[in-house]
């Protein structure tokens, strides 16, 4: 039986949830706690992880996209409906927010935290990890979300092995933290970067704009382009036959 539209938001609530406290969770808390820090490596294997487990989890249920950016690439693609667009990344932002509300709760009962040092936010300039300029920025999300959705889509499409599609998805996300935490501290979902923002304020609050443009840009090119070159294509009908 196929999943209400209640059940798949709900599970888009709750998969962008658990991608926000693992992946932005494990950048606060565990990134560089003194002498056990998991690091970049770590970040970015945790981010991986969350989509993984949450792939399994929810897939069957909502797809699990638990991204804005995803979602307007798979309609892009033609692989979901215009009019569930909408719907969908209300929750997985609700899911963000949330997400960033029990891990501020939880950062701030450490003596010294200041939610204002970032609080794994996105950005660019002198809010870059790397201090990588707005120009680079924007070409890194919009290549890094390109790419994602194009393995998403390569690795969903019918024609692929469907119980691998959640490996090769996390793995792709993270090799794109690998590459891009230096340059914005890697968002390709909105919805990542709406959350801690908005306790981060400041920088992080003023360039969220570049994060909600630069992602769906490369999720709309990706999805145009896997459609119109590596989507299965059904066999066109020959002449209809001659009546006896």
């Amino acid at each position: 039986m196929a999943a209400t539209q209640a059940q798949k938001l709900a599970a888009e609530f709750m998969g962008t949830l658990w991608l926000v406290l693992g992946g932005c969770g494990t950048a606060v808390l565990a990134a560089a706690f003194p002498q056990l820090g998991v690091g970049f490596l770590g970040v970015a294997f945790a981010f991986g992880l969350t989509v993984l487990t949450m792939a399994y989890a929810i897939g069957h249920i909502s797809g699990a996209h638990l991204n804005p950016a995803v979602t307007i690439g798979l309609w892009a693609g033609g692989r979901f409906p215009g009019g569930e667009v909408v719907p969908y990344i209300v929750v997985q932002v609700l899911g963000a927010v949330v997400a960033a509300a029990i891990l501020y709760a939880i950062a701030s009962g450490k003596a010294g935290f200041d939610v204002h040092a970032g609080f794994a936010s996105n950005g660019y300039g002198a809010h870059s990890p790397g201090g990588y300029s707005l120009r680079a920025a924007a070409i890194c999300e919009i290549v890094m979300t390109f790419m994602f959705v194009a393995v998403i889509l390569g690795a969903t499409d019918p024609r692929a092995p469907a119980a691998l599609a959640p490996v090769a998805i996390g793995l792709c996300l993270t090799l794109i933290h690998l590459i891009s935490i230096p340059v914005t501290n890697t968002s390709v979902n909105p919805a990542r970067s709406t959350g801690p923002a908005l306790f981060a304020g400041g920088l992080a609050l003023h360039q969220l704009w570049l994060f909600w443009l630069a992602p769906p840009v490369g999720a709309i090119l990706s999805g145009l382009v896997y459609r119109a070159f590596f989507a299965e294509r059904k066999p066109a009908l020959g002449p209809a036959p001659l009546a006896a």
